[in-house]
């Protein structure tokens, strides 16, 4: 005869094996990928339940994506730590955990004063079969008009406050490092001076987010 199944305990708290760090629904971790070769995977913890034998915990999670494994996949205007929220759903076991990350907003990653191994920032919503994104249209800025990409440095015209990548306005790095004020070819001719803004940049014109290409 059967054993009857046990009924599951909603629990409050994990501690991560091996570790002393604490989880609780709505924090995010690390979750050990199958083959070791890739990265961990990075997940959002919904619920934490125990099925009463021997403290076997699993937990449902929502699944972030990294730009590579959704469809279209990496594109230049993407963070090395950027992730999107997924819409996938998943209940794994609580063993696989490797630790604990932080996903931030990308306002609020772009104010980080280091980024950390654990540090991640999200901007959108990702549904998996479709590879559609929350929301669909981002601005874009300098004369390249991409998206901004928080690993670049760009720098911003006192006259338009538009942003700009010093290699699309023909100037190194270092040399936008060293100026105290900038003006972009078309601010410049017609002399307009403006107080520079150096921590927040205006919204330009917006750029439609597909899996296949940029439109305009």
């Amino acid at each position: 005869m059967a054993k009857p199944r046990l009924p599951r305990k909603t629990l409050d708290s994990y501690t991560i094996k091996g570790t002393n760090k604490i989880i609780r629904a709505g924090d995010c971790v690390l979750m050990r990928a199958a083959d070791s070769s890739k990265p961990p995977y990075v997940a959002k913890i919904e619920k934490i339940e125990s099925n009463g034998r021997g403290g076997n915990v699993q937990v449902r999670v929502r699944w972030y994506y990294r730009p590579e494994e959704s469809i279209g996949g990496r594109r230049q205007f993407h963070g090395a730590k950027e992730v999107f929220l997924s819409d996938h759903y998943d209940v794994q076991s609580a063993d696989t955990i490797e630790g604990k990350c932080t996903v931030h907003t990308f306002k609020s990653y772009t104010k980080l004063d280091a980024v950390g191994n654990e540090d991640y920032f999200c901007r959108f919503e990702y549904k998996s079969a479709t590879g559609s994104f929350n929301p669909d249209r981002v601005a874009v800025y300098c004369k390249c008009e991409m998206p901004y990409n928080p690993d670049d440095l760009m720098i911003q015209c006192e006259g338009c406050n538009d942003w700009f990548h010093p290699p699309c306005i023909n100037m190194t790095v270092a040399e936008a490092k060293r100026l105290e004020h900038f003006f972009c070819q078309t601010c410049a001719s017609h002399g307009e001076k403006k107080t520079l803004d150096t921590q927040t940049a205006q919204r330009q014109p917006e750029v439609k987010v597909d899996n296949k290409r940029r439109r305009r």
